[in-house]
C-alpha cells in the first residue's frame, strides 16, 4: 500500500532558504532570573582563601552551586582587584543599617581584608544554554556545563547541507500529501514518517477528518506505521496519497533457521515531518508511539510542541523527543493561503 508519489507544485525553494531551529524546554528558553545578594570588596588579596572558607561556613549559599563566590573587578584603576559574595539579601540579618559589621557576627568571620557591602544581582538558576550563560555572566560569574549540540542548533547550524537536502525532500513529500488532502476537501496538512537509519520514508499521510474526527495527519501516519508492522486500526485506501512502505526483509536474517529481524515499537527512532505543528492529541500520540524527532514547518495557535505547550519536554512523561521548527516554513504557511492573506493585510494597512 505504498502512497502515490506526486511532485509538489508549490514554489520551488532550495534548502539554504530555511533554517531548522530547536524547540527547547521552558527551562532552556526562559529569561535569566536574578536574585539580590550582598557583595563586598576584598581589599587584601592575601585574605581571600580564609574569607572564602569562613564565608562558606557562615553563609553556604545553598542551591547556588553554579555561582562563583569571587569575581575579578573589571573596572580599570579600581582600588581592589576582587569582590566576594557575602550572602543573599534574604539571608542577611534583619537590621536597619547594613554594613560589614551587621552582616558578619563577631564570632563568625574576621572582617580583615573586607570592605563595605553593596547589593548585586546574581542568577538564581544554573544556565542551560549559551544565551542564558552569556546573560547570566553579565551579572556575576557563573559555571556552565554546555550542551554543544544545543548551542550549534540554536545557531541554526546543526544539520549539514546533505542532511538539509534530505529534510527538504521529506517535507516536500509532506507538502505534496497536504495538497492532495486539500484537493479532497480536507485540511491542508501533510505528514511523513522517516526511518533516519535507512533514510527511507515509512508512511505518508494527510488530514482525513472527513472520515473520522481524530484522523489528523500525524495520527494517520502513526496508524500507517503500525500497519507497516502488521498492526493498525483504520483503512485509508480511498486516499491515494496516504500509505506506507512495508519494511524490506534482511537477506541475512531470512536464511533458514535464522530469527526474523525485530520490529521497532511503532515509531521508535523515527522522524516525523509535518507541515503544521501537532496539537495536544497528536503530540501525546507521538509520545506513546516513541517518536524520535519531530520537524514541523509552521506553528499552530493550538500547537503542543512549541506554541501553546511543550509536551515533548514535560518532565513527568516517560518519553521525550526532539522538536525542530521552520523546515520549509514559508511553503507550509502558504498551504492555506496564509502567506497571501498576511501580504494582503500589509498592503491594505500601507494605504
Amino acid at each position: 500500500m505504498e502512497p502515490q508519489t506526486k511532485r509538489w507544485k508549490g514554489s520551488v525553494c532550495d534548502s539554504d532558504s530555511w533554517v531548522a531551529y530547536p524547540v527547547l524546554s521552558d527551562e532552556q528558553s526562559q529569561d535569566v532570573e536574578l536574585i539580590k545578594a550582598f557583595a563586598a570588596p576584598i581589599v587584601n588579596k592575601k585574605e581571600t582563601s580564609r574569607l572564602l572558607r569562613e564565608l562558606s561556613t557562615l553563609y553556604p549559599l545553598n542551591g547556588l552551586q553554579h555561582i562563583k563566590r569571587v569575581r575579578a573587578v573589571r573596572e580599570k584603576g579600581s582600588p581592589h582587584p576582587l569582590e566576594v559574595l557575602v550572602c543573599l539579601v534574604s539571608d542577611a540579618p534583619d537590621t536597619k543599617v547594613i554594613n560589614i559589621d551587621s552582616l558578619l557576627p563577631s564570632d563568625g568571620v574576621r572582617r580583615d581584608g573586607l570592605g563595605e557591602p553593596f547589593v548585586v544581582k546574581v542568577p538564581a538558576r544554573p544556565p542551560l544554554t549559551r544565551p542564558q550563560f552569556e546573560l547570566a555572566s553579565k551579572h556575576w560569574p557563573t559555571s556552565f556545563h554546555e550542551d554543544k549540540q544545543v548551542t550549534v542548533a540554536l545557531r541554526g547550524e546543526l544539520f549539514s547541507p546533505p542532511q538539509k537536502a534530505r529534510m527538504h525532500m521529506y517535507m516536500t513529500s509532506a507538502l505534496t500529501a497536504a495538497q492532495a488532502g486539500k484537493e479532497l476537501g480536507m485540511e491542508a496538512v501533510g505528514a511523513v514518517v522517516v526511518d533516519p537509519a535507512t533514510e527511507r520514508i515509512v508512511a505518508v499521510g494527510h488530514d482525513c477528518r472527513g472520515d473520522h474526527p481524530l484522523h489528523h495527519a500525524a495520527m494517520v501516519c502513526i496508524d500507517l506505521v503500525a500497519q507497516s508492522q502488521g498492526g493498525g486500526r483504520y483503512s485509508f485506501d480511498r486516499y491515494p496519497a496516504c500509505g506506507f512502505t512495508s519494511p524490506t526483509s534482511d537477506p541475512f536474517q531470512s536464511a533458514p533457521g535464522s530469527e526474523a529481524s525485530p520490529q521497532p515499537y511503532i515509531c521508535t527512532g523515527y522522524d516525523l515531518y509535518v507541515t503544521r505543528e501537532p496539537c495536544v492529541m497528536c503530540a501525546m500520540a507521538l509520545v506513546h508511539s516513541r517518536i524520535g524527532r519531530v520537524f514541523y514547518g509552521t506553528a499552530s495557535a493550538d500547537g503542543a510542541v512549541g506554541t501553546r505547550y511543550k509536551i515533548h519536554s514535560q518532565k513527568d512523561l516517560n518519553h521525550h523527543f526532539e522538536v525542530y521548527k521552520g523546515v520549509l516554513g514559508k511553503q507550509c504557511e502558504d498551504l492555506n493561503g496564509l502567506g497571501h492573506h498576511i501580504k494582503r493585510e500589509r498592503v491594505q494597512q500601507s494605504r
